[in-house]
């Protein structure tokens, strides 16, 4: 046995001989190539292409399980030849079969190396103990060439059929990982917030998500380039940009390095570089694909925000102007009147004068209110007022609120409610009182003659919740979404009660801007009540 072994050895050498003399080199089984030949012919692909890689990594371990598979094949051989030695009822059939059993195991668990080794080991053993003569090799029996064969045609074809289930796993696990890393990529993607904010998460979530060592994104229309940390190092801007002439996949397997070009039809959207990234052309291709939807998603979603806040900008703007118009023209006409009054007859008595100068005067206030309340809320939505917070308790804020209201608290009964009257908050005192008075006067003006107010606070939540109840006429459910719009008055109070309808908005906004929220409740008959919220301050020791 060992003779015909090491025949085919020398067979070897000297075929490498012959091909080193040739102009094609033949890698020696013992180099990086060769042994990844060998190791991918047994079924042993390498997990990466990179020769430096399997060297580090995968060598040592390859090597020593082929040596192992190997010597567990001739052991297998040996040991099926000793059991049936012994046995008296063993024929020549059942041991080839037995044989041919294990060829196949051997073939399908360890490749087509170690079925070739046991092939050859079993044709030997099978001649030598158990064709007759036994005892003898008798190699030119057709008998033998028959069982040899029998045996490399079941590792061959185990073998082949083992490698390429292994593969198709292989390829099956690798796409399978492939698309979790996608689909892990798509929801960052889309979690993702502006269109700059996107792309220049873009690398860091790829870097992220492939395991990769680095990730670049360039963007045609700007010549923008958006890098993951080190990625400036790894990735040339230059190779990003003509990657756009070459309209494919690009990949360096030298370097290591894959670059995509991101294509929305026939545009160019840009392109992206990966380093280090073992990934397949189809994921790469999809890769490209998700990506270019993703920034093409941002940009349109910015879009039709951006046409959006003009279309609600024009529509603000074209109802700012019909309310201040309408506003204006009241007092202006009634300006007009008087004047024009005036002027015509110059023989009014003084009574009549002072009336018609009492109502240019009362015209000028209101225009003059307009003016200030429109501008006042312009500077709170844009932010020009900056509020100076500060901690002051609610009986500071309520205080503070009944001395502006002096008219009202003398015209009618005020119910106080105060709870926690200690507890401080975090307010401007002068905007925050301006809050409390605006819906104190409201209620005032909407209650019926006589009907008291009801204050009352309480703690929920952090927050301080003041109210302000009236028992006045209420508002209509449909009106109530809409009692905080600009210029809004309710269609059944705007003739009996004077206002600019800019008072509530205005409150509103100031609540919000110290971080609170107001609503309103309100049954129509009974009266309405008004909430706002300020935060409590936690800071404070005096909170117990």
């Amino acid at each position: 046995m060992w003779s015909v072994v090491s025949g085919i050895s020398d067979s070897l050498e000297l075929d490498t001989i012959r091909d080193m003399s040739s102009k094609s080199v033949v890698p020696s089984p013992l180099s990086p190539a060769g042994l990844r030949r060998v190791l991918a012919f047994s079924g042993g692909e390498p997990e990466f292409d990179a020769v430096t890689e399997m060297d580090r990594y995968e060598r040592p371990g390859r090597l020593a399980r082929a040596v192992g598979s190997y010597a567990a094949g001739l052991l297998a051989i040996l040991v099926i030849t000793a059991f049936y030695r012994h046995q008296p009822w063993a024929n020549v059939t059942t041991v080839g079969f037995t044989f041919l059993l294990a060829i196949l195991v051997a073939s399908a668990v360890s490749g087509f190396g170690t079925s070739l080794l046991m092939s050859v080991a079993a044709a030997l053993v099978y001649d030598y103990y158990f064709i007759p003569p036994v005892g003898e090799w008798n190699i030119a029996d057709p008998q033998n060439w028959i069982a040899l064969t029998a045996f490399l045609i079941t590792s061959m074809v185990g073998s082949t059929l083992s490698v390429s289930a292994r593969r198709r796993t292989r390829q099956a696990r690798r796409q399978r990982r492939e698309a979790e890393q996608l689909y892990i990529l798509s929801q960052r993607l889309l979690s993702a917030g502006d269109s700059l904010a996107l792309c220049n998460a873009i690398p860091t979530d790829i870097v992220d998500a492939f395991e990769a060592k680095a990730a670049a994104l360039f963007l045609a229309d700007g010549q923008s380039i958006f890098f993951s940390p080190n990625g400036s190092h790894e990735i040339e801007a230059s190779r990003l940009k003509s990657i756009l002439l070459h309209k494919e996949v690009q990949v360096d397997p030298g370097e290591r390095l894959s670059f995509v070009p991101l294509r929305m039809g026939v545009r160019d959207i840009g392109s992206i570089g990966i380093s280090e990234a073992a990934l397949s052309q189809t994921t790469l291709e999809s890769l490209g694909s998700l990506i270019t939807i993703a920034i093409e998603r941002a940009r349109a979603v910015e879009q039709v925000g951006k046409i959006e806040a003009l279309r609600e900008n024009e529509r603000l703007k074209s109802a700012l102007l019909d309310a201040i118009t309408h506003e204006f023209r009241t007092p202006l006409t009634a300006m007009k009147l008087s004047v024009t009054g005036m002027l015509s007859d110059l023989h009014f008595d003084r009574e009549q004068s002072k009336e018609l100068l009492a109502m240019i005067n009362e015209g000028c206030d209101r225009i003059d209110q307009l003016v200030a309340e429109v501008s006042e809320m312009s500077r709170l939505e844009s932010g020009e007022i900056k509020l100076d917070f500060g901690q002051h308790t609610v009986a500071e804020l309520v205080e503070a609120a009944m001395s502006d209201c002096k008219a009202a608290v003398d015209e009618r009964p005020i119910e106080h409610g105060i709870a926690n009257q200690d507890v401080p908050v975090m307010a401007d005192l002068f905007w925050a009182t301006k809050v409390l008075v605006h819906l104190i006067r409201n209620a005032n003006l909407y209650s019926a003659p006589g009907k008291p107010i009801a204050i009352r606070t309480e703690t929920r939540d952090g927050f301080v919740v003041f109210s302000v109840a009236d028992q006045g006429p209420g508002i209509e459910p449909g009106e109530i979404r809409r009692i905080f719009e600009k210029f809004y008055r309710g269609k059944e109070h705007r003739c009996r009660v004077q206002g600019t309808g800019m008072g509530l908005p205005i409150a509103k906004a100031i609540t919000e801007a110290h971080g609170g929220t107001m609503t309103v409740m309100s049954k129509p008959g009974e009266g309405s009540v008004f909430t706002f919220s300020l935060p409590i301050d936690r800071t404070s020791h005096r909170l117990d």
